[in-house]
C-alpha cells in the first residue's frame, strides 16, 4: 500500500509530506486515540453510517470530546483534493485525545487531533483466499470492543502469522475462541453459524454485523456463542470477516484441515455470494 498524496489534519488538507503533529500528542506517546476504516465502492462508502456511529460510540467510551458528524462535510473535501471522489478507495480516520504534557491523566479542555487520508483500493468481488491460520492465546487487554490505535498486541499476533506464512492468527481466551488479530471469526457446526458474542473481548466489526444480518435473511441459524478450543475437531467450516477481508474462508487451522483444494464450505460460499450482492 502506498502513502496518500493528501492528508486532512485538524481542518486543513495538506500534502502528506507536510502533515505534522506534536511529539507531545497523546496518540504518539500513549496510543491514546481511536480509528476507523471504511471502503468506498462505486462512489459510496460501504455501511458508512454504521462505521461512523461505531467511531462516535468509541469516542464516548474513552471520553474524547469530538462530534463525528463534522466529518460528513470534511470527508468529501478530502476525496476531492485527493482526486478520489468516485474512485474505489480506503479511507482511514484517526482521532487522538490531542496534545498535552506527558502524564497519564489528561486536561479537561484538551483539543482532539483529527487525521484522515484516503488511498485507492479495489476489493475483489469475492475474497478467493483459502486461508491457513494459526491459533494463539489472546493476550491483549480486556476492552477489545474499543477500536483503539494502540494495537501492539494485534501487531505481534499478526506478525507471527506472517512468519508462519499464514493468513491470520485466531485467538482464544479462557478456553474459547474470541476473534483474530485484525478480523472477526465465525465457525460453522452442524449447519449453524457460531461467533463470539459482541462483548468486551472482541471488536464488533461492521462486516460481522452484516454477516449476522445475512444469516437471518438466508434462514441460516446464527448463534452468538463462543466455540471452545476443545471443539475444533467438530467444526465443519470457519471464516473471517472484516472491512478489507470481506468474508475469507479458512481452510486450515494449525494442522487441522477443514477441506482441501479450492473448495469452499457451502455456508461460507452462500454468505460470500449474498455479501457480494450488497456492494
Amino acid at each position: 500500500m502506498s502513502y496518500p498524496d493528501k492528508v486532512y489534519l485538524n481542518g486543513q488538507i495538506v500534502d502528506s509530506a507536510e502533515a505534522k503533529i506534536s511529539v507531545f500528542n497523546r496518540g504518539f506517546i500513549f496510543g491514546d486515540g481511536l480509528y476507523e476504516v471504511m471502503v468506498q465502492i462505486n462512489g459510496i462508502f460501504f455501511y458508512e453510517k454504521e462505521h461512523l456511529a461505531r467511531l462516535q460510540s468509541g469516542l464516548h467510551k474513552v471520553n474524547i470530546d469530538f462530534d463525528v458528524a463534522i466529518l460528513n462535510n470534511e470527508i468529501p473535501k478530502l476525496l476531492h483534493a485527493a482526486q478520489l471522489t468516485d474512485v474505489d478507495c480506503m479511507l482511514y480516520i484517526q482521532i487522538t485525545r490531542g496534545v498535552a504534557p506527558r502524564q497519564h491523566s489528561f486536561p479537561s479542555n484538551i483539543k482532539p487531533t483529527v487525521m484522515i487520508y484516503a488511498v485507492p483500493k479495489v476489493l475483489p468481488e469475492i475474497n478467493l483466499v483459502n486461508a491457513h491460520v494459526i491459533i494463539r492465546k489472546d493476550f491483549r487487554w480486556s476492552r477489545c470492543d474499543i477500536k483503539m490505535t494502540s494495537l501492539l498486541g494485534n501487531v505481534m499476533l499478526n506478525e507471527e502469522a506472517m512468519q508462519h506464512d499464514c493468513y491470520e492468527t485466531i485467538l482464544h481466551r479462557n478456553g474459547v475462541f474470541t476473534e483474530a488479530s485484525h478480523s472477526n471469526l465465525f465457525f460453522v457446526k452442524d449447519g449453524a453459524v457460531y461467533t463470539h458474542p459482541a462483548d468486551e473481548h472482541i471488536l464488533n466489526g461492521i462486516t460481522r454485523i452484516v454477516v449476522i444480518e445475512l444469516c437471518h435473511l438466508l434462514g441460516i441459524k446464527i448463534i452468538e456463542k463462543a466455540i471452545k478450543v476443545a471443539e475444533i475437531d467438530s467444526i465443519d467450516e470457519a471464516f473471517l470477516t472484516g472491512t478489507s477481508t470481506q468474508i475469507a474462508a479458512i481452510q486450515n487451522i494449525d494442522d487441522h484441515q477443514l477441506y482441501s483444494g479450492n473448495k469452499k464450505g457451502p455456508i461460507t460460499k452462500r454468505l460470500q455470494e449474498a455479501f457480494l450482492k450488497l456492494k
